[in-house]
This record gives structure tokens, sequence and C-alpha cells, in this order.
């Protein structure tokens, strides 16, 4: 349960979080690849600084920043938001217990010379948000085993979607874990088997020695009772 401090704290990490992604979605417009290296910038200080951040306090100190693959243009495709398919709900476990969410519309698009599909899915928490979980063949290589995020606007990540609700920015050069990837002590709903491409997607945010956890020599690695009761704000953080 959130209180004290770390409630106040939340509050900042999430304003934080929609200020990167206002500027990326600005940015963006003119120049994708300087909004992603102003999202890779401001991530790296947010996960180093804030006292919100998933990294334990022992690899903050020493922490340089994630690795990404380099930008291609190639990654970053606008999808057609198909709101006529059938509303299913699933059931996710994280931190606090489980997480219900439905899938309100897919996102179609072409990538690699193929059409593709991911959905959208609605998080049944109080205030909702958009969640887009993405797998693809680098995971468990490359990047993350359980796949990675591309949209979770309950913490403010929004690419960007049309006012109409017709189309979407699916630029893949900003996917990025989810929290347990960084700490073990963190339980984070992972990308469901209809959401795995079936190709490499060698952009966005990378998987290795900085990600691994520290091991239980480190105490501050130790998952204390008050990290296994994180909130759902960090099963699926920014």
């Amino acid at each position: 349960m959130v209180s004290g401090i770390y409630a106040i704290d939340l509050i900042g990490w999430r304003h934080k979080v929609a200020a990167i992604y206002e500027q990326v979605r600005t940015v963006h417009e003119s120049d994708p690849r300087g909004a992603w290296k102003i999202f890779q910038r401001e991530r790296n200080r947010l996960y180093k600084e804030h006292p919100c951040s998933a990294l334990p306090p022992g690899q903050r100190a020493r922490f340089e920043g994630f690795r990404y693959y380099d930008y291609d243009p190639a990654f970053c495709v606008e999808g057609e938001i198909d709101h006529t398919v059938e509303k299913t709900s699933f059931v996710a476990h994280i931190s606090e217990g489980a997480l219900t969410h439905r899938r309100i519309a897919t996102a179609r698009f072409s990538l690699a010379g193929r059409q593709r599909a991911l959905d959208m899915f609605w998080l049944d928490i109080y205030g909702g948000g958009l969640w887009i979980p993405v797998g693809d063949r680098t995971n468990g290589v490359s990047s993350y085993g359980g796949g990675r995020y591309l949209f979770d606007t309950a913490k403010g990540a929004n690419l960007g979607i049309s006012a109409d609700g017709a189309n979407i920015r699916l630029d893949f050069n900003f996917l990025y874990p989810p929290s347990c990837a960084l700490n073990p002590a963190w339980v984070c709903p992972l990308c469901p088997p209809q959401n795995r491409l079936a190709l490499p997607i060698e952009a966005g945010e990378m998987h290795d020695s900085a990600y691994q956890h520290q091991r239980s020599s480190d105490p501050s690695h130790a998952p204390a009772r008050s990290a296994r009761r994180f909130p759902l704000s960090g099963s699926v953080a920014l």
C-alpha cells in the first residue's frame, strides 16, 4: 500500500514521466531521432536520481545508463486502430495481486514487409490507462525475456494517438522493459502471447549486464518487505 513520503515521491515520478513523453511527442514530429535522444537522457537521469527508481539503491550509485540499439527509422510506423475487435478480459499477476486488463482495440500496421497487429489493453485500475506490451525474437537474447512496453499511459508513457482515435504512433525505438527486469522485488505483467511479433525488433532498450540483479551479498538488493509491496506504479512504470 502506498503511504508516507513514497506517495509524494510517486506523484513526482508520474509527473516527470508525463513531462518526458510530452517533450518526446513534440520533438518527434520533426526530429524522431532527436526525440529518442531526449528519451534516453531523461530516462537515465530518472532511474539514477529518483527515489521511485526500480534500480536498487546500491546499483543507482554506479549506474551509467541503459543500453539501446541504434535508432532505426524502419522501426517507426503508424498503426491503424481497429476498434471493432472483440473486447476480451485478461488477468495478470503483479506486486499488488491480480491486474485485470481488457483488449479494447488492435493496432494494425506494416513492418518488415508484412502486415502485423498488436492488441491494445485497458488497465482496469482506478483511473485506468492504455497498455501496449510487445514481444519479439530479441527477447531473452539481447532484450528482456518477458517482452517490453511501448505504451503505458497510466504512468504517462504515450507516444501519440490521433485526436480522432484512428491512428497511433508505433516507434519501436522507444521500447523499454518492465521494472521487474531491474529488480526481482517487483512483479510485472509481461507480454502476452498474442503480442509477440514473429521477427527480431532490434530497436529500443537492450538487456545486458547493466540490468543484472544485484547478488544477495549486496545488502541494498535484499527484497525488504516494503519493496515487495511496491504498488502498481512500480509494476508498470516507465
